[in-house]
């Protein structure tokens, strides 16, 4: 059974950017194209159960998706880099334009300095807007119209957002990048990378052991809504049987458990251990150990206990998490998994950088972890809205480069 990955993008551009994903073995292509970037998210909703993981064709498309919450599946954006800045100089030189005299957007001060730096041409008068969270396609517009009336002003601008680029087009100069089929690949290896290990994830067994006051009034059709089964178990509980999709679905990214309210209208105690293995047996002994934690929390509590030694308490209804300064990390590090004292570890690596972001291979070498580790800890980060996707650095091997995460905490 082959992957299925939902290109997003200009019209011009989801075509190609589709072809090269089918390149891939196994992989099939949806396209979806739009007018303008802000039309993204409601793309992404609208067909999030088609696919099996998102391409963007560019950053500001997936951040929009991002922001807005939508994102239940692995995505990652096609990134514009120095080459492909160097294809365009190439081509406005042919036209006869100054490529000393340039706006350019979206790509890193860093990238351009380098390219022009690589063609030894100097980039004295050339302005760069560095991609940063909520850049829009209006703030491009006017950054470049900036750029051409200061003094010594720009002759020609590169975007790479192609709403600006019907935009200016009509008022000076303009070239749209468009990205290189390596871009693409690196692209799309990191999404398909991230949605097989999802597929795996959400085929775990899901075992819930539930407690309750009473007969079983309300159960069974909570079960159905987690596309799962119940069955009595011994000791008067009763045996909640799904997968790990449909759970992580039900309980928003394993963050709350509306089903712990419903159920509480008909019953004085609703106790629910939820366990994730590998096998049925690993599921149940984590499910007990679950509901264990939950019996001492209260009469109406869930407890999630996964492999690794990994305990989520579960509201009934969870408030969103504060993206800046949360106040109080315990009732973080029940919302996210994980352990107090990494994310004070985490949060004291973020002031001695100043904020910088970090990559995988930076937590795991400041927190004396395995990368994966460390992959794990910023996913579970990001699906909490404390961390966010700000670019990639080059891995200084052959590898695909480091994706770079600013977190919030």
């Amino acid at each position: 059974m082959g992957t299925v990955i939902g290109v997003v993008g200009p019209h011009d551009l989801v075509d190609d950017v589709a072809a090269i994903c089918e390149e891939q073995p196994g992989v099939t292509a949806r396209r979806f194209d739009y007018d303008h970037e802000s039309e993204a998210p409601g793309i992404v909703e609208a067909h999030s159960r088609h696919v099996d993981g998102w391409l963007f064709t560019g950053v500001i498309p997936y951040a929009l998706s991002r922001d807005n919450r939508i994102l239940n599946r692995p995505a990652a954006f096609v990134e514009y880099t120095g080459a492909t800045l160097l294809q365009a100089m190439i081509r406005l030189l042919r036209a006869g334009h100054d490529i000393t005299r340039l706006s350019i957007d979206t790509l890193s001060t860093a990238d351009v300095e380098s390219t022009y730096s690589g063609a030894d041409t100097p980039s004295d008068l050339v302005r760069v807007l560095p991609y940063r969270s909520g850049l829009t396609s209006d703030d491009v517009v006017a950054f470049h119209r900036r750029s051409r009336r200061r003094p010594q002003g720009t002759v020609a601008a590169i975007t790479c957002v192609s709403s600006a680029y019907e935009v200016l087009r009509h008022e000076m100069p303009t070239l749209r990048l468009v990205p290189s089929s390596y871009s693409v690949r690196v692209a799309l290896r990191q999404v398909l990378l991230s949605a097989t290990s999802q597929l795996q994830e959400d085929a775990q067994i899901a075992l819930g052991l539930v407690e309750v006051s009473g007969d079983d009034e309300g159960l069974l059709r909570e079960a159905a809504a987690l596309g799962g089964s119940l069955a009595r178990a011994k000791g008067g509980l009763h045996l909640l049987v799904t997968t790990r999709g449909p759970l992580a679905d039900a309980t928003s990214d394993f963050t709350s458990l509306p089903m712990l309210r419903r159920l509480a209208d008909y019953h004085s105690v609703v106790r629910v251990g939820l366990g994730l293995g590998r096998s049925a047996a690993d599921a149940e002994s984590l499910a007990r150990r679950a509901l264990g934690r939950a019996r001492r929390l209260g009469d109406v509590a869930a407890v999630l206990c996964q492999r690794g030694d990994i305990d989520i308490v579960l509201e009934a209804d969870a408030p969103p998490v504060p993206r800046d300064n949360p106040s109080n990390l315990t009732v973080l590090a029940q919302r996210v998994g994980l352990a107090v004292p990494t994310l004070e570890r985490l949060q004291q690596v973020c002031i001695d950088d100043g904020g910088a972001p970090l990559t995988t291979r930076d937590v795991a070498e400041r927190l004396g972890v395995q990368q994966r580790t460390a992959r794990r800890m910023l996913h579970r980060l990001e699906r909490a809205g404390l961390a966010e996707r700000t670019g990639s650095r080059p891995s200084g091997a052959s590898g695909r480069p480091l994706t770079l995460y600013r977190l919030a905490i």
